[in-house]
């Protein structure tokens, strides 16, 4: 009997055994540092701490995680802005565009020249930068302020021209940090449309950070779930948020008993110093 013929998977991303870590000084006094000839402490911080995965060419991958637990810091390194402490990242040769407030801007230079920059950090040549420059800018709705400084930007209009950048110049990768949450109601029902057509492209790869179960649930072919730097869970979508969302109920509410628990025990003690003072 034959064995079936496995095609085998496309991988566009393979991140294996990563660890990142920020080294920041415990405390910071230029002043004292000066006088006494020391330095503050260095404290060694793990963002991510063995990170192992891969992801098929043409799926949607959603990141998600509370506050601090890596997701940004694991974005940034697939983009290249972190370079691995150990382990590493191979994109197979893809080209990797990251979508995320903050990221990949010069603030004393225009929106217009922005566009050019950011283009060719994605790879792009001039001339196709300057192929597609138009609808970058009719997209981005920016009108007369695509001549003005980024620093003289809202968050909103930041977000329109990177959304706008990574939308229309097209990569094999996409990586996107919450973005699709920043604007007016408007373009936020524009851009999701766009990313859903984007995405929709089995060639292309995504990857999506995002505090929105709903969007998540309706974009993503898998969710990995990151807490304190490790991956607590990756798989079937419904599963893994499922079992997120009941961590953070529980999470939420085992703060909310420790908050009340202290107040009682600032208000006890009060009283008992007016008692005390009587």
């Amino acid at each position: 009997m034959k064995k079936k013929k496995v095609e085998k998977k496309e991988i566009a991303i393979s991140v294996k055994d990563l660890h990142i870590r920020y080294r920041s000084l415990k405390k910071f006094s230029i002043k004292k540092s000066l006088l006494k000839m020391k330095t503050g402490r260095i404290e060694i911080f793990e963002a991510l701490r063995g990170v192992s995965f891969d992801v098929e060419k043409g799926k949607i991958i959603g990141i998600v995680g509370k506050n601090g637990s890596g997701k940004s810091t694991l974005l940034r390194s697939i983009a290249g802005i972190f370079s691995p402490d150990d382990g590493g990242i191979d994109l197979h040769g893809n080209t990797v565009s990251l979508l995320s407030i903050g990221v990949g801007f010069q603030p004393a230079l225009t929106g217009y020249e922005n566009i050019f920059l950011s283009g060719m950090l994605l790879g792009f040549s001039e001339e196709e930068v300057r192929a597609k420059l138009q609808d970058i800018i009719d997209f981005s709705e920016l009108g007369k302020f695509i001549y003005s400084p980024v620093k003289t930007y809202s968050s909103g209009m930041y977000s329109k021209l990177a959304f706008a950048i990574t939308a229309i110049l097209e990569t094999d990768i996409m990586l996107i940090d919450e973005v699709l949450s920043v604007g007016d109601i408007q373009f936020k029902a524009k851009s999701y449309a766009k990313m859903k057509e984007l995405i929709s492209d089995t060639n292309r790869t995504v990857v999506i950070v995002s505090h929105s179960i709903s969007t998540l649930r309706e974009l993503c072919d898998t969710i990995l779930w990151l807490h304190e730097g490790k991956i607590k869970m990756i798989g079937d979508v419904d599963e893994v948020l499922d079992k997120y969302q009941e961590f953070m109920t529980d999470d939420a509410l085992k703060k909310e008993e420790a908050k009340k628990r202290e107040e009682e025990q600032v208000t006890k003690a009060i009283k008992e110093q007016v008692k005390k003072n009587a």
